[in-house]
């Protein structure tokens, strides 16, 4: 008989897990795994890491939803494949078409996590694609910089006068790698437009 493991998580402290335990013992797991107020986007949560411990080969982890063991499609994936790899079986109470324990359940899913991976890929490509064609207009991604220009005309007088880069840094209100980051690339264009 297979060994039913069930995996709850919570990610505020304020929360309650009990419905989500009292749901995954009623479906027949003989040992639930908690993790309260753990965030989805950490990997190392402390009781999913005893959960992954505590799964053997021919094991069913029972989970309620399975953005219960992720924050993205990214890290949901990659944890399903490795418990497939491992010989794990994976069951979800509101998503009856991921149950590995039957033949139909195991080519659903088969064809689900081609499809999500497929959904990953596009999006990375697409962000790729995106983002190239910003920089070949001049843009770049990411966060405007916190070093306005005055605040580099400001970092760079303080420079002069001798000051500290934590001094500079806490007179701008950023961080010291932000302000010697500034400083740097402030210097080597300077150097550029010299030559």
């Amino acid at each position: 008989m297979t060994n039913v493991v069930g995996y709850a998580r919570v990610s505020k402290r304020e929360q309650n897990p009990a419905a989500q335990e009292a749901e995954l013992r009623a479906a027949g797991a003989s040992r639930v795994f908690v993790d309260h107020g753990e965030s989805s986007r950490i990997a190392d949560r402390p009781q999913w890491l005893a959960c992954l411990d505590y799964l053997r080969e021919g094991d069913t982890l029972l989970v309620r939803r399975l953005d219960r063991l992720g924050g993205s499609e990214r890290i949901i994936i990659e944890t399903l494949h490795d418990l497939d790899r491992r010989g794990v079986n994976i069951k979800s109470l509101t998503e009856p078409m991921i149950d590995t324990t039957t033949p139909m359940g195991r080519a659903l899913f088969g064809m689900v996590a081609v499809f999500a991976q497929l959904r990953v890929d596009t999006i990375r490509e697409n962000t790729m694609r995106g983002l190239a064609h910003a920089k070949s207009q001049g843009r770049v991604g990411g966060r405007p910089s916190k070093m306005t220009p005055e605040k580099i005309a400001q970092a760079h007088r303080m420079r002069a006068e001798h000051r500290s880069l934590d001094h500079i840094a806490a007179v701008l209100s950023v961080g010291k790698s932000t302000v010697a980051r500034a400083l740097n690339k402030a210097d080597q264009e300077l150097t550029q437009t010299q030559r």
